[in-house]
């Protein structure tokens, strides 16, 4: 009888335990910024995952889409704060940094989460963040899927080996987009070694018309695939109506594009929006950058387009995402790439964006350029040799 009792007490005590956990716990309100809406494939990578991450959480969320790089971004965090309640915004576009830590520091009992942002490690505001991921894997992954096309398209003799050139249509040079068409490339060029790419920049995230322009510039140059960090459709819109294969960011098009589509990389952003929500529900701090890998769910492929793809694509980027999760394989190796015909051996990143453009921090070490190591957002601005930009 004294054991039963024992039981019982130890099973009470633990119920009560338990319901005073959950009685702790931080109820959750999250603001969501978002550039563009759902017409932007980048816009809309974010907003599937906000909708997934406050499902999943059982969280309430306000979703406020086509905010400007401007004041206007400042007014909505405030709005979500004052009007709605939250007690977390997050705004998903570079330009929104400097509003967002305006935010912060006007509302410091509320935690302020932003995408792609270089500063949140020298801003020293404990509720202000940054987040990204490792996309230059995904990038070199979707690369690895070019030249698999690439070869494919010589073995058939629709070109020669010299004649592999491909194109990216860019949205602006920032390191961001340098180190996505570099990784892209380097992907590219590990599969089919003769590959060059011409860039052109339409300074611009989202502008379908200049996107599908600058994509048909490229494919009138002779590029014989066409990628993008861009967020449209129009790229993808120029190369299906060329019969021009394509990889896209962001998500599949192979609804509007069966015949050209053949696979996208993009990050998946709900780990670290389900990992924002549940440390302030917590009470445990947020870190000042984090960075999303393949390892989290943060990098991923869309399915391949087989009917499009070379064969043996699938198995492909299998074996060498393997090495890219066991170490065996480095995107940036310096052994894969030079700069003005000179191997790069040490280099000073402008980590600590203090607005100088000054490097500051070295990331050449082991033979590897180490992207998003010291900050979640990239870093990576070289020029390396094989890769032409070209005027807008």
């Amino acid at each position: 009888m004294k054991k039963l009792v024992s039981i019982l007490m130890t099973v009470a005590l633990i119920a009560c335990l338990f319901t005073a956990a959950l009685a702790e716990e931080t109820p959750v309100k999250v603001g969501f910024i978002f550039l563009h809406d759902e017409n932007s494939t980048y816009d809309l990578n974010f907003i599937n995952a906000a909708k997934e991450a406050c499902e999943a959480m059982g969280v309430e969320s306000v979703l406020i889409t086509n905010i400007d790089e401007g004041q206007q971004c400042y007014d909505a965090a405030a709005e979500l704060v004052e009007d709605e309640g939250c007690n977390i915004v997050f705004a998903d576009s570079f330009g929104h940094e400097s509003f967002m830590i305006q935010a912060a520091k006007d509302y410091p009992e509320v935690q302020f989460c932003h995408a792609t942002g270089t500063q949140a490690h020298t801003v020293g505001l404990d509720n202000y963040h940054n987040a990204f991921a490792s996309i230059y894997e995904g990038r070199f992954l979707a690369g690895v899927a070019a030249g698999m096309k690439l070869n494919e398209m010589i073995e058939a003799g629709e070109f020669t080996a010299e004649e592999a050139k491909i194109g990216y249509v860019g949205a602006y040079p920032y390191a961001e987009v340098k180190s996505g068409y570099t990784s892209f490339f380097l992907g590219a060029r590990s599969i089919c070694p003769t590959v060059t790419m011409e860039v052109t920049f339409t300074n611009s995230w989202y502008d379908e018309a200049l996107e599908k322009e600058g994509a048909t510039r490229l494919i009138n140059n002779g590029c014989k695939l066409i990628s993008q960090h861009a967020d449209s459709m129009g790229a993808p819109t120029a190369c299906e109506n060329a019969g021009v294969p394509d990889v896209s960011y962001n998500g599949s098009t192979i609804d509007a594009c069966p015949n050209t589509f053949i696979v996208s990389s993009r990050i998946d952003w709900a780990p670290y929006m389900k990992h924002m929500i549940e440390s302030v529900q917590n009470g445990t701090a947020i870190e000042a950058d984090w960075t999303g890998t393949i390892e989290t769910g943060s990098v991923v492929l869309t399915d391949v387009n087989e009917a499009v793809a070379a064969a043996g694509t699938v198995e492909k980027i299998e074996e060498v995402k393997a090495g890219l999760l066991d170490g065996s394989i480095q995107v940036f190796d310096t052994a894969a790439f030079t700069v003005g015909g000179e191997a790069v051996t040490t280099y000073l990143a402008d980590v600590d964006d203090m607005g100088d453009f000054v490097g500051e921090t070295e990331v050449i070490i082991d033979g590897a350029f180490h992207e998003s190591e010291f900050r979640s957002a990239p870093y990576f601005d070289l020029d390396i040799d094989g890769i032409t930009i070209i005027d807008k």
